[in-house]
């Protein structure tokens, strides 16, 4: 498995040894790192500056060993004894930089200890915050359990068991989007006598639930005095004691892999990110619940899934029509769904996390509903509007011509039927109808006594022209018939209009038109 890596942190804490830590030189690595200190209440945690940097060096994919425990139980012993370093050197100080081969790759690794819970002066809240943390960081997860197996034990280890079965529990063969620590339950003392039957079946049920993913082993601490255990190397050690030392160095190693987080390895940079992000969570957060960590990481996912379902109705430019929107609507939930169902964290909760996306999905769908609704009516009453002025200026023609207005009119309609679109616009489909009938209506009729009046003017102008410009006899006859037809034509039938029926009128409207629109020349301009 190639050199053990040479990091080891603690204190007050969470504090970190970094393995093969990238540009550190080797008198920089004669100290240990905080990655994560307490606030002056000792309820909420903060990053330690100093400590990331450290992490951000390494460029060579993660794994994380973890050690938790009560307090007091002998985490730090047991760390130093992992790492081959002693007591008098400390948890304080790590030695050269070692890389391990894990599968053919270069992995650092980092050693997590952590302050021990129920120590004085500090809440159940950082407790389980710390916790929360080191369970969720972890790769590999050591749960240094005490001589006395205590309630608090048996429900903090049913705690990660629930936290591996939610993010672990997923389909065979897809993508796992957060890999749980490997637990390793390291018991003190042999519990195999009667009176403690009872504890090694809670353990062994919990175990058993995460199958290949637990791991429990032996390992009683030297019957001697607790104080003198760091004075002393391997000689003068229990040689049984030694011997599953190294065994649990053999299994640590084979279970360390490197920390999976959306199925890719984590840099230094990318693990101080995914940190940070864990951290900010947790501080906001409730007391850490299984459900509250699932939501906590099941919220970035949310946030990505709805920023797909986004992003795709952002790409359709509105207004559209109302099926349009429907149909891209159901196609960006599909995308946001699927990338849910690759991402996502936790069986248990998946249904929960789903509703709650739907729910997100139908808040933005209705502003885009909204949107789509006020976009069609501003687009439809501008269009109206444009209709509206130019069915008004076909009105007041100087020259009238009802080419010129069915030419407009037509235009106009057409334009409107393919530019209005969206929910507005049936309504306003209805509201041009009856605006272009009335305009029609209200235009024949004025058409009709403008023409009558131009041509009794005409055939007045043309009798003094006929007379007196060019004296052309034949000029003034045709401008007189036209005149007495038009005055006696009216008078015999008691109005105009009776006119505008008859075949005669229709030749005369024909000409008129002739000569005062064509698509080539208008006169009225």
């Amino acid at each position: 498995m190639g050199r053990w890596a040479a990091g080891i942190c603690a204190v007050a804490l969470v504090w970190l040894a970094a393995a093969a830590a990238g540009d550190l030189e080797p008198d920089e690595l004669e100290r240990a790192f905080p990655i994560v200190e307490p606030d002056y209440g000792h309820t909420k945690l903060r990053l330690s500056q100093q400590g990331l940097d450290a992490i951000r060096r390494i460029e060579t994919p993660i794994a994380v060993v973890g050690v938790i425990g009560p307090y007091r139980s002998g985490k730090s012993f047991l760390l130093n004894q992992l790492l081959s370093l002693s007591c008098e050197k400390g948890i304080w100080i790590w030695g050269t930089p070692v890389e391990m081969d894990i599968d053919g790759s270069k992995v650092s690794v980092l050693y997590l200890d952590t302050e021990g819970f129920e120590s004085v002066g500090k809440s159940n809240v950082y407790d389980d915050r710390i916790f929360a943390l080191a369970t969720v960081l972890s790769s590999v997860l050591i749960y240094n359990l005490p001589e006395t197996v205590r309630e608090a034990d048996i429900s903090r280890l049913s705690f990660a068991v629930e936290i591996a079965e939610e993010f672990y529990g997923r389909v065979k063969g897809q993508d796992v989007a957060f890999e749980p620590a490997k637990l390793l339950w390291l018991i003190q003392r042999d519990f195999l006598r009667d009176k403690y039957i009872d504890e090694v079946n809670q353990i062994r049920d919990s175990l058993a639930v995460m199958g290949n993913n637990s791991t429990a082993f032996s390992l009683p601490q030297p019957h001697l005095q607790r104080t003198k255990l760091c004075d002393m190397d391997d000689r003068e050690l229990d040689p049984l004691y030694v011997k599953r030392r190294d065994e649990l160095k053999q299994v640590v190693a084979s279970i360390t892999r490197p920390k999976i987080v959306q199925g890719k390895t984590l840099n230094g940079k990318e693990f101080v990110s995914f940190l940070q992000q864990i951290l900010e969570a947790l501080n906001k957060g409730e007391i850490p619940s299984t459900g509250s960590l699932v939501e906590i990481f099941n919220k970035a996912i949310l946030d990505r899934c709805l920023k797909v379902y986004r992003d795709k109705m952002d790409g359709l430019r509105l207004p559209v029509p109302v099926d349009r929107l429907q149909q891209v609507h159901e196609t960006a939930i599909d995308q946001a769904r699927m990338l849910f169902d690759k991402q996502h964290f936790g069986k248990h909760h998946a249904a929960q996390s789903i509703l709650k996306l739907d729910d997100e999905i139908k808040k933005v769908y209705r502003n885009f509903l909204l949107a789509n609704e006020y976009q069609s009516s501003k687009l439809c009453e501008a269009r109206f509007s444009e209709c509206e002025d130019k069915m008004d200026h076909l009105q007041v023609l100087k020259l009238p011509s009802m080419a010129k207005f069915n030419a407009g009119f037509f235009h106009c309609n057409r334009s409107f039927v393919r530019e209005c679109v969206g929910p507005a616009k049936e309504s306003y489909e209805r509201r041009m109808s009856k605006m272009l009938v009335k305009s029609r209506a209200l235009f024949i009729k004025e058409y009709n006594n403008k023409l009558f009046n131009w041509l009794v003017t005409f055939s007045l102008v043309m009798v003094v022209i006929g007379r007196f410009v060019i004296k052309f006899f034949l000029l003034e006859i045709v401008a007189w018939v036209m005149f007495i037809f038009l005055e006696t034509y009216t008078r015999m039938f008691w109005s105009a209009e009776s006119l505008y029926y008859n075949p005669a009128w229709h030749i005369i409207v024909s000409s008129w038109e002739t000569i005062v629109y064509s698509p080539i020349l208008d006169l009225d301009r």
